[in-house]
């Protein structure tokens, strides 16, 4: 996994894995080197931290506003 310096100094863990954004791609970040502890997304459009994820799956980059939509949904959250 590549280490990177996080928003508060904290040294964080970009995976290979991704969700798909309009823009670019969202990478999956940990706060650990094996993997275990989910931190949350970078976002590779504008190389941030700074993402927004809700309940639902989306995630939406609050720099650039790439944003992968919800995999599944139901009609009655909109």
């Amino acid at each position: 996994m590549e280490e990177r310096t996080g928003p508060d100094g904290e040294t964080l863990y970009l995976s290979r894995e991704a969700e798909r954004g309009n823009k670019a791609p969202f990478r999956v970040v940990y706060s650990d080197a094996e993997g275990t502890r989910r931190w949350g997304f970078f976002c590779t459009n504008c190389d941030t931290f700074d993402n927004a994820v809700d309940a639902m799956g989306r995630i939406k980059c609050n720099e650039c506003a790439n944003f992968h939509k919800a995999e599944e949904w139901d009609a009655a959250h909109e």
